[in-house]
């Protein structure tokens, strides 16, 4: 019975986030939605803000497993990217754009909530390095990325450019068309043939010794 209440506590805590905003959530509040006593909310939890720290775990671990069969199939970065397109609409129709957007507006005076915020984006960020290692692997760029950096930039981009639709949607289509095209490029530089994939890997590699720009470097022949 423990289990359960502290289940329906933490499926409440983010349904009064999606429909109640930051501002409208209290122990009262979840605890009505979840359908128990409030005093339930200090019992299993101590706080209100240690609940919505456990609440975004709690659903982060949820939406990653949901998505992780997808995740494992995706050969390209263009993939990846139809993906993010896909995984977008289904959690903003499912409300957990809303949420992400309520929690990264609480973690601002609350860092008990932006550690697990950030700790709940990190869920996310290992499933998108695996994969970014697996498409980046055969392409000529492979000895200089740096597949943790690239997933903490790409799940960045998608995190602003979900709040940003909130305010310019054309805005937002117009940046995730722009990493379309990123993508594309990647996959032509993969086409390349061997004499002129060796010359951009010089000329790579000069890049960055002369920027001073630390890689990732794997030894190849």
């Amino acid at each position: 019975m423990s289990a359960a209440t502290r289940t329906k506590l933490l499926e409440g805590a983010l349904r009064t986030l999606t429909e109640q905003g930051i501002a409208g959530t209290s122990a009262r509040t979840v605890a009505a939605g979840a359908g128990v006593n409030q005093a339930l909310v200090f019992y299993h939890f101590g706080s209100v803000e240690e609940l919505l720290a456990e609440a975004c775990r709690y659903g982060t671990e949820q939406r990653v497993a949901r998505y992780r069969e997808r995740l494992d199939r995706i050969d390209s970065l263009g993939e990846l990217l139809v993906f993010g397109r896909e995984m977008h609409e289904e959690e903003k129709a499912a409300g957990q754009v809303a949420v992400l957007g309520q929690l990264l507006a609480g973690a601002q005076a609350h860092p008990r909530l932006a550690s697990a915020t950030a700790a709940g984006l990190d869920l996310w960020i290992v499933e998108i390095e695996r994969v970014l290692e697996r498409v980046l692997a055969s392409t000529p760029l492979a000895e200089f990325a740096d597949p943790a950096g690239l997933a903490r930039a790409v799940s960045a981009s998608f995190v602003g450019i979900e709040l940003y639709e909130g305010v310019d949607e054309e805005g937002a289509a117009a940046a995730l068309a722009a990493l379309e095209q990123l993508a594309s490029l990647v996959a032509a530089l993969d086409t390349l043939g061997p004499v002129a994939q060796r010359a951009l890997r010089h000329t790579l590699r000069r890049t960055s010794g002369s920027t001073g720009v630390t890689a990732r470097v794997r030894r190849t022949p």
